[in-house]
């Protein structure tokens, strides 16, 4: 059994596949408390509802999408999660995880698409990190930055470099575009060259602005 706050589908907002239909499966519970979080209602552990595997995968394939994205919350903090994404994975779906990384993602079937958010700074939760990750990282993974301020994006340019991100997996800075102004860190990034660095606006807040449910 897993608790899942909802089931949606929309428009895919962040990572390399935005822009594509998917179906979230958003999960109960967070071991973090970041101040710009868009979905406290997901923090407690009792948030939603218990569900079997089984009914989640069926609620999933009355969507019609093959896209999934498991997200929380965060997702590892429910051990049968990775359970989960075999099952999906057996069913034929294509599989994402956006996990905060201060849980051990190698726990995850390898051929789920990882989005790995580290919290910088601004966050509230910096040093959440599991450095370990990093080896687990690969080609078909994520790394995200979540960016409150030009002071978060030199940090995290900074973690960049010192662990050779790019070189492992893409890379993406995202604004928290109430803090941080979209041209602003557009303009920083140019500046300063990262050119092995995504810039990811927030797609789908762009489409429906800052509400559950997208």
């Amino acid at each position: 059994m897993l608790r899942v706050c909802e089931f949606f589908t929309s428009v895919q907002g962040e990572s390399t596949h935005a822009g594509r239909l998917c179906t979230f499966v958003r999960l109960a519970g967070c071991n973090l408390r970041c101040v710009w979080c868009d979905s406290p209602f997901a923090y407690a552990m009792d948030a939603g509802e218990m569900m079997s595997l089984g009914e989640i995968c069926r609620t999933v394939g009355e969507t019609g999408m093959r896209l999934v994205e498991i997200t929380g919350g965060e997702p590892l903090v429910q051990p049968r999660t990775p359970e989960l994404c075999g099952k999906l994975l057996d069913s034929g779906y294509e599989v994402m995880v956006e996990t905060n990384g201060s849980l051990d993602i190698s726990v995850l079937p390898k051929e789920v698409h990882r989005i790995v958010d580290i919290k910088c700074p601004g966050s509230g939760a910096c040093g959440s990190f599991v450095e370990e990750n990093i080896k687990h990282l690969n080609g078909n993974d994520e790394v995200k930055f979540v960016l409150a301020s030009l002071d978060d994006a030199a940090w995290a340019r900074d973690f960049s470099e010192e662990c050779a991100l790019t070189e492992k997996c893409s890379v993406t800075f995202t604004p928290v575009s109430r803090n941080l102004a979209y041209e602003k860190l557009a303009d920083w990034m140019v500046e300063n060259r990262l050119k092995d660095i995504r810039f990811g606006p927030q797609l789908h807040k762009d489409i429906w602005g800052d509400k559950r449910g997208v």
